[in-house]
C-alpha cells in the first residue's frame, strides 16, 4: 500500500474496481482515480457505455479493463472480484457506485420493487465487500469507498422510499465494515452526493424548471455539481493521505445538507 514518492494522493499502482462505474457520477469518480494514476477495473452491464468508459480512462493513460456484471446475481459480484485480480494481479479499491431507483408513493410500490432497488444499492455493496476482503487482507490493506445520497440524512419520498432506505443503509455498512476490518488495515467510509448533473438529471432543468429552481435555492453554493466535482473526495479516500480515517462519512453537496 505504498507508492514510489512522498505524494499522498498518488495512486500509481493501485488498482481501483468500481460497481457502475460505465457512466455518470462512476465514470467521472473513475476518471478522477485514473488522473490521479490508479488502474481502473469497471463493473457494470452496458457493454456499449463499458466499451466508452474504458476508451475515456485509457484516453488518460491508465489501463481500464470492463467486466460485464449484474450486481444482483451474487456469482458475478464473486467473478467480478476474481477477473478484476487476474486481470491487473490485485485489487486496492473498491467504489461501491452502483444503484437503482423506483420513484412511486410508497404504497404504490411492490415487493419486488422494493427488493430490486435493495438489492442493487445496498445488498450488492455487502456482497462487493465481501468478495474483495480475501484480496485486501492477503496485500495487507485496502480502501472501500461506499456511494450514499444526501437521502442517507433525509427522507426521499420523492426519490422513492427504498431508495432512501437503502441509502441510510450504506452509511451504516460503510461504519460497520470500518470497525470489522480496522485490524486488517481496511479503511471503509462513504461519499453522500447531493444534487449532481448527469444524464439521468440533465432534463431536469427543461421539464421541472420549478424543481430545479427551488433545489438551486436550497443549495448554499447556488448551483447543481458537476461529476469531476466528486474526483477530489474519492481520490482522498482512496489514498495513502486517508489512512487514518475510517468510518468517515463526507457530504459532496454544496452545503445543502446543512442550510
Amino acid at each position: 500500500m505504498t507508492t514510489s514518492n512522498g505524494n499522498l494522493f498518488d495512486l500509481t499502482g493501485r488498482v481501483a474496481l468500481i460497481t457502475g462505474g460505465n457512466g455518470g457520477l462512476g465514470l467521472g469518480m473513475a476518471l478522477g482515480l485514473a488522473n490521479a494514476g490508479a488502474d481502473i477495473a469497471i463493473a457494470a452491464r452496458n457493454a456499449e457505455k463499458n466499451a466508452a468508459a474504458v476508451a475515456a480512462i485509457e484516453s488518460a493513460e491508465r489501463r481500464a479493463f470492463a467486466i460485464p456484471t449484474d450486481v444482483t446475481s451474487d456469482s458475478d459480484i464473486d467473478d467480478m472480484a476474481a477477473r478484476a485480480v487476474a486481470h491487473f494481479g490485485r485489487i486496492d479499491i473498491l467504489v461501491n457506485n452502483a444503484g437503482a431507483t423506483v420513484r412511486k408513493a410508497p404504497e404504490d410500490i411492490t415487493a419486488a420493487e422494493w427488493d430490486n432497488v435493495l438489492d442493487v444499492n445496498l445488498r450488492a455493496a455487502f456482497l462487493s465487500c465481501r468478495a474483495v476482503y480475501p484480496h485486501f487482507k492477503a496485500q495487507g490493506g485496502g480502501k472501500i469507498i461506499s456511494i450514499g445520497s444526501m437521502f442517507s440524512i433525509f427522507g426521499g419520498g420523492g426519490s422513492g422510499v427504498p431508495y432512501s432506505s437503502s441509502k441510510g443503509g450504506i452509511v451504516q455498512l460503510a461504519k460497520s465494515f470500518a470497525v470489522a476490518w480496522a485490524g486488517d488495515n481496511i479503511q471503509s467510509n462513504a461519499i453522500l452526493p447531493g444534487w449532481f448533473m448527469t444524464e439521468l438529471t440533465q432534463a431536469i432543468p427543461e421539464t421541472q424548471p420549478e424543481r430545479y429552481d427551488l433545489i438551486n435555492r436550497r443549495i448554499p453554493m447556488g448551483r447543481w455539481g458537476d461529476a469531476s466535482e466528486l474526483q477530489g473526495a474519492a481520490v482522498f479516500l482512496a489514498s495513502r493521505a486517508s489512512d487514518y480515517v475510517t468510518g468517515a462519512v463526507i457530504t459532496v453537496d454544496g452545503g445543502y445538507a446543512v442550510a
